[in-house]
């Protein structure tokens, strides 16, 4: 028999990760198509698509350490609230831990000896209230920066896909039909990826993530063309 393996998702890093590349390529995408289409000078695209890449890179890290951040304060704030809590009225939290218990379905006397076994150690009782009051585990409340640096390198390297033909010289019909077709191999990848950690079987997860990149990729696209003409 195979034994299953769990994989601990709760520091932030592999979500930001798996996000930050899918949003490089759509937001990407949708800027190198929508500007191509208006049939600018040699180098507007380049210099539209790495300013996505930079802008949407500083902006996607900023955007994930701010919010981790100020999520990871909030627990420790209310982590410390918990200690003094058990500091100064350990009697009533561990009949509170006792209510717990027996609202699970332990006998009153069994989960008396476990509340007072568990509230012996401070550490421990932290820890034991942090996860049956407030469904906290403390030692994984994620790490900002790694969320933030997995955020930036992520979001670069989707958004870079869309602007790899531009780079290399190309431009025109040829360039555009270059940028949708690794664009649309790339979503595919990050679509099957995603399915690792969801419910989701490859083929759906990576069917909804070419889509979602052909529609931002095919309004943009239009839109850039339409005032192209206009201008023209």
């Amino acid at each position: 028999m195979s034994e299953h393996t769990h994989r601990d998702l709760r520091g932030g890093g592999l979500r930001a990760a798996i996000f930050g590349v899918s949003d490089g390529l759509v937001s990407n995408v949708s800027l190198v198509l929508g500007t191509a289409a208006a049939h600018p000078a040699p180098g507007i695209v380049r210099l539209a698509g790495l300013a996505g890449l930079l802008g949407g890179s500083f902006s996607m890290a900023a955007g994930e350490y701010v919010s981790m951040q100020a999520q990871r304060e909030a627990f420790q704030r209310e982590l410390a609230v918990e200690a003094d809590e058990i500091e100064r009225r350990p009697d009533s939290e561990r009949r509170e831990l006792e209510k717990i218990y027996e609202g699970r379905g332990i006998t009153p006397e069994v989960a008396s000896k476990l509340a007072r076994e568990l509230m012996s150690d401070p550490e421990v009782a932290l820890a034991t209230h942090a996860r049956e009051e407030l469904g906290l585990d403390p030692d994984a409340l994620g790490s900002p920066l790694q969320a933030a640096g997995s955020s930036f390198l992520t979001f670069a390297l989707g958004a870079v896909v869309p602007l790899v033909a531009f780079l290399g010289g190309s431009s025109g019909t040829a360039a555009v039909l270059f940028s949708v077709a690794v664009t649309a191999v790339a979503a595919l990848a990050v679509g099957a990826v995603l399915s690792l950690v969801t419910v989701r079987s490859w083929y759906f997860s990576a069917a909804r993530s070419l889509v979602i990149c052909a529609v931002a990729g095919a309004v943009t696209y239009g839109l850039g063309s339409a005032i192209g003409t206009a201008v023209h």
